[in-house]
């Protein structure tokens, strides 16, 4: 794939490296900010399901516009969304405050579902997984970059990282505005033209249920619960299972190890993950992920110190950075080309579901201070993974699929 001759996908790439920052640069901060206005760890689960219920009413229905009116302009109400949702949560004193924020995000959460769609259809089908593993890259690169700023910005007050996430949510605006182009074609509108909501409703239930699709979708839904799990846990049970000289860890400590991660994901996506689609495939990529995440929560659990909790870190990095990207690739190659927004609208649902769950559990399980039990319950839905995922891997295959 040569990317110097792909500006579309370079400029999309860099857009959602800035709205990748800004969302990053919360990630360590928000459970320690809504904790300083008196959040228990449930409520901070509270928090990501609110985020997760809105994204999973407005994922389906903002893939589906972008493939109507096109990538562009969704893309474009998504982005202000999340600049007005970080607005206001840099000006929230009160925690229902903190609440409206996150549901004005949920709402508009589209960006990554528009971002992808938007690769879809300006790379051939055989190059779309290792496109999908650089979206993969710019996470990994914010990883890196935004909890490192909100580490050194949370000195200033916990509204310093908000706002620079606000400030970067902004520049992501005006660059979708002035660089990004759209992209339809004939066969989107021809296909796009049926505006009824149960028609469009009855699309939706076909996909799902699609013999092929719904093995993907199944494995993706299996890997977003163990994600979810894990991200809305992590700060939580770092704050209260780790000590950095003396003391718990603070969102300072949380932003370097999630730096780490950054770092192990961007090397991965960037110098392993085209070898590994040409010598193992989508499918074994998927198991050998779902093996790593299910070994690594075990090391974690059990890490009698930081170093071995150093190394299960490492291994989850590997598993996550690669598990997106392999089955993101699957579900684009098995979809019709009219219809990838709707598609990655739907697979961004499944994630919502486990975002609205998850945390609230992660929550639960860490204010009653069932640390190990968090970490084991991940494992296993790893190793299901591992199952259901063997399980379907005797029944997808790269025809194209017409709904």
């Amino acid at each position: 794939m040569n990317f110097k001759n792909n500006g579309a996908l370079l400029t999309v790439l860099l857009i959602v490296f800035v709205d990748i920052l800004g969302f990053t640069i919360m990630i360590p901060l928000l459970p320690f900010y809504a904790e300083s206005l008196g959040a228990t760890p449930f409520v901070v689960g509270m928090l990501s399901s609110i985020y997760g219920l809105c994204s999973l009413i407005s994922g389906p229905i903002l893939g589906d516009l972008s493939d109507r009116y096109g990538r562009r302009k969704i893309l474009l109400l998504s982005q202000i969304g999340t600049c007005i949702g970080f607005i206001i949560l840099a000006l929230s004193r009160i925690l229902w405050i903190v609440f409206l924020s996150r549901i004005i995000d949920g709402i508009t959460a589209g960006n990554l579902t528009v971002a992808q769609a938007y690769i879809s259809d300006v790379t051939k089908p055989k190059d779309r997984t290792r496109a999908m593993g650089m979206i993969g890259a710019s996470f990994g690169l914010g990883f890196i970059l935004g909890p490192a700023i909100s580490g050194v910005l949370v000195q200033f007050g916990h509204a310093a990282p908000i706002w620079a996430s606000a400030a970067l949510s902004f520049f992501s605006i005006i660059g979708t505005t002035v660089f990004l182009k759209d992209v339809k074609n004939r066969q989107e509108i021809k296909l796009n033209t049926d505006k009824g909501i149960i028609k469009q409703f009855k699309k939706y239930f076909l996909l799902l249920n699609n013999p092929v699709l719904k093995e993907c979708f199944s494995v993706f839904f299996i890997f977003s619960i163990s994600f979810s799990l894990y991200m809305s846990g992590f700060a939580l049970y770092c704050e209260r299972a780790l000590v950095w000289n003396g003391h718990p860890f603070t969102a300072k400590e949380v932003g370097l190890l999630l730096s780490y991660v950054g770092v192990i994901s961007l090397l991965i996506q960037l110098l392993l993950m085209g070898y590994l689609v040409r010598k193992l495939g989508e499918i074994k990529i998927m198991l050998l992920g779902f093996t790593s995440t299910a070994l690594a929560l075990l090391i974690m659990g059990f890490a009698p110190l930081l170093s071995i909790f150093l190394v299960g870190i490492t291994i989850n990095s590997f598993g996550n950075a690669i598990l997106r990207p392999a089955i993101s690739g699957m579900l684009s190659q098995n979809a019709n080309p009219a219809q990838q927004g709707l598609v990655f609208g739907l697979n961004q649902t499944l994630m919502s579901i486990a975002q609205i769950v998850c945390p609230l559990i992660s929550g639960f399980l860490i204010e009653k201070e069932w640390t190990l039990f968090w970490c084991l319950s991940i494992s296993a839905i790893s190793f299901l993974g591992l199952f259901v995922g063997k399980l379907a891997s005797t029944k997808i295959n790269y025809s194209k699929i017409t709904v």
